[in-house]
């Protein structure tokens, strides 16, 4: 199929981008070290693709996706990293065959767990992002109590999400340092396995995590991009519908691009603002548009970009070779 043949705005991945991300991931960190995080892209069919290369074990933010994941054959060894309060629907999906490790972090959780059929926990632990997680001394309380309630505790999970917004590499490994010199204190309390831990712009950075959670590496967006070292293999292709002597207009804008991390790019353009399905950019000189033509649009953020849409479009050399349904979108 052409991809001219279809209305924008589109949800596009570059197919050899894709293969070259999970390649070069794969060949840093293969099997069990890496647990890719689903929530950035939300599709069954490329969680195959990882797992195609080695990477069988998978992270979700949400019971939705431990639920799509478990139905698409893809339940070897889920990790819900995220607390959770009815964990009854997790209890089903054990119970039919699929291996779900949950995150606990207070009394409340570890019941929830127990009480819903979750039979593995790990601890959340607060390395320093202002989320969820307890406090890297009363880590071993908690793992005590899961105990107590029949669980079997595999170790510890930390986010060290505050780094990802600090570009320069140096100051970037220093904060992780920091972040995992708290989470190993957790895990000498808490015991277990399982150091569970990091992000795509920390891969290569967190020597400390047995697994890291990357999820951006594959599709990657503007944010991370200068990063690591991973390819823009996600686009929103659009059309430009209006044309004046200073700017353009094209078809996509917030309902369907995640905003949150910045405004998106378009190469040989600046983008000025994006409104409800407008995107408004001044080309830069030699790169004129006219109504009618399409453009790729980069995203800042790839994970509510993906989750805006329905399916996206696998492409090469601008030829559609496949159509995956965002299949884990939802709660």
């Amino acid at each position: 199929m052409d991809l001219d043949s279809l209305q924008t705005p589109l949800l596009v991945v570059d197919g050899p981008a894709l293969d070259r991300n999970l390649a070069t991931m794969a060949a840093v960190l293969p099997g069990e070290r890496l647990r890719p995080h689903v929530k950035a892209h939300k599709t069954t069919a490329l969680a195959r693709r990882q797992e195609a290369v080695g990477h069988a074990g998978f992270t979700c933010a949400t019971i939705r996706e431990v639920e799509g994941m478990a139905a698409a054959g893809l339940g070897h060894d889920l990790l819900l990293a995220n607390e959770v309060l009815h964990a009854r629907r997790l209890g089903d999906v054990v119970d039919a065959g699929s291996r779900v490790t949950l995150a606990v972090d207070s009394e409340a959780t570890v019941a929830a767990a127990a009480d819903g059929g979750v039979k593995e926990v790990l601890v959340d632990v607060n390395v320093g992002l202002p989320r969820c997680g307890c406090s890297p001394e009363d880590a071993g309380r908690i793992a005590d109590l899961a105990r107590a309630r029949g669980l079997e505790v595999r170790g510890v999970m930390g986010y060290e999400g505050q780094v990802t917004v600090l570009t320069d590499r140096d100051e970037r490994a220093a904060a992780v340092e920091q972040a995992m010199t708290l989470l190993l204190q957790a895990a000498a309390l808490v015991g277990g396995d399982v150091i569970s831990a990091g992000a795509t712009v920390s891969y290569d950075l967190n020597t400390w995590a047995t697994e890291i959670q990357a999820g951006s590496y594959a599709l990657m967006d503007t944010a991370f991009a200068p990063m690591a070292p991973f390819e823009q293999a996600l686009s929103v292709v659009a059309t430009v519908i209006s044309v004046s002597s200073k700017f353009a207009v094209a078809d996509c804008g917030l309902k369907s691009l995640g905003m949150d991390h910045g405004l998106p790019s378009i190469e040989g353009a600046t983008v000025w603002l994006c409104s409800d399905e407008h995107i408004t950019f001044a080309p830069a000189a030699g790169h004129p548009v006219a109504v009618g033509d399409r453009v790729a649009v980069r995203p800042a953020h790839v994970d509510p970009t993906v989750a805006y849409h329905e399916r996206m479009h696998v492409v090469e050399d601008g030829q559609v070779v496949e159509t995956w349904p965002v299949d884990l979108r939802g709660w």
